[in-house]
């Protein structure tokens, strides 16, 4: 397994910018807007999210941004992990009964997965 990205929420992009650019010297990427439909399917959330990595190499940071939404950062923040055969650790984690989501994203399949005490995993094939 790797770990592929971290997704977190910031208050503003200003913070953001002075912590993972100026601190942490990561460098900023172009914002990418993640749907209404997607972010209502994945974090309960109905509006649109704006996100910015902020990448180095070897950590790539997602940071959201939802105005709309402030102060439960837990239903955005999340792990994405890379495993061997996807289908097999889905099939395992329907029997352990994690709950697994996936939802359409353009013409990808977006894959998350929740553990026992609600904290969300990305999951992508390697």
């Amino acid at each position: 397994m790797n770990v592929l990205h971290i997704a977190l929420t910031c208050s503003s992009e200003e913070r953001a910018d002075q912590f993972y650019a100026g601190l942490l010297g990561l460098e900023k990427q172009d914002p990418k807007i993640v749907p209404a439909e997607v972010s209502h399917a994945l974090f309960n959330i109905s509006s649109e999210l704006r996100v910015i990595n902020y990448t180095g190499p070897a950590v790539r940071f997602e940071i959201f941004f939802d105005s709309n939404q402030p102060g439960n950062p837990r239903r955005i923040d999340h792990v994405c992990i890379e495993v061997d055969h996807l289908e097999k650790f889905l099939q395992n984690c329907r029997r352990a009964d994690v709950k697994v989501m996936q939802v359409l994203k353009g013409d990808a399949l977006v894959t998350f997965i929740k553990d026992f005490e609600g904290h969300l995993f990305e999951v992508k094939g390697s």
